[in-house]
C-alpha cells in the first residue's frame, strides 16, 4: 500500500486584490502546502486563528502599518501575528507583510526617505542565507515605508536607500521588503495603473517600468522561487 504524504496547510493573507503570492506559489505548493487565502476585508478575518496554519504568508499593500485609524484590522492582525511569532511558527512577510512582522516584534514602522520603485539589486550581509540566490539579480522594489530592525533578528539584505531590506529570526520567520515574487504576474499592470505617481516620483516612467519588468522579471522570479524553496526546506 502506498502511503500518501501528509499535506501541510498554508494561509495567504491578502491586503489588496492586486498583491497576491504570484511567483512564490510554485515553490510553496511543490513543498507540499495546500494553500488557502483570506482577504483582510472578509467578514470572518478577525476570527481566524493565525497560529493554526503550518505556514502563514502575508503579502503587500499600499497602506502603512501606522494607519490603524483608517484600517482597524491592522491592530487585530498585529496582535494575532505576535502570538504566532512568539510561538516560532513559520511565517513569510512580503513588503507590507514584512513591515507587519517588524511591528509585531515591537519595532517602529515609518515613512522612508523616498519612494524606492523599480528593479534593483540587493547587497547582502553574507551569502549563507536562502537570499544567496538573489546575488546580482535585480528584483522589484515598490515601497515608501521602512522599519527599525527588531531585537534578536538577523539582517540579511540592504539597498543604499533602505538598509533594512530583509531579516529573519531563526529558520522560521522571514521578512522581505522587496518583491522577489513579481516578474510574470499580469497584475503588474494594475500596479502601474494604481500608482503612477510613485513611479514619477523616482524619475522613472510607466513605459520604463514595463521595460524593466520585461528584462529583469523572469530572472527575478526564478531566483525568488529558488530562495523560497531553500527557506521552506530549512523550516524547523
Amino acid at each position: 500500500m502506498t502511503v500518501q504524504p501528509i499535506r501541510k496547510n498554508g494561509l495567504i493573507i491578502r491586503h489588496v486584490p492586486h498583491e497576491g503570492i504570484a511567483g512564490y506559489r510554485a515553490p510553496i505548493e511543490a513543498a507540499g502546502y495546500a494553500l488557502d487565502r483570506i482577504d483582510v476585508s472578509d467578514a470572518g478575518f478577525g476570527a481566524v486563528d493565525l497560529t493554526e496554519p503550518d505556514l502563514l504568508i502575508m503579502m503587500g499593500g499600499p497602506m502603512g502599518v501606522y494607519e490603524g485609524d483608517t484600517h482597524p484590522w491592522i491592530a487585530c492582525q498585529l496582535r494575532r501575528l505576535a502570538r504566532r511569532i512568539d510561538a516560532g511558527r513559520p511565517t513569510l512577510g512580503v513588503c507590507f507583510g514584512a513591515q507587519m512582522i517588524a511591528a509585531a516584534m515591537g519595532a517602529n514602522v515609518y515613512p522612508g526617505p523616498a519612494k524606492e520603485v523599480g528593479f534593483h539589486s540587493l547587497s547582502f550581509v553574507d551569502l549563507s542565507s536562502p537570499l544567496r540566490h538573489l546575488a546580482e539579480v535585480p528584483v522589484l522594489h515598490w515601497h515608501g515605508d521602512t522599519f527599525d530592525l527588531p531585537a534578536d533578528v538577523e539582517l540579511l539584505a540592504s539597498t543604499a536607500a533602505y538598509p533594512h531590506q530583509a531579516f529573519r529570526r531563526g529558520n522560521n520567520i522571514l521578512a522581505l521588503q522587496f518583491h522577489g515574487e513579481m516578474g510574470f504576474d499580469p497584475r503588474f499592470e494594475e500596479w502601474l495603473r494604481q500608482w503612477p505617481d510613485a513611479i514619477v516620483e523616482t524619475g522613472a516612467s510607466v513605459e520604463g517600468m514595463r521595460d524593466q519588468h520585461s528584462r529583469f522579471g523572469p530572472g527575478a522570479v526564478d531566483a525568488g522561487r529558488a530562495m523560497i524553496a531553500e527557506w521552506l526546506a530549512g523550516l524547523s
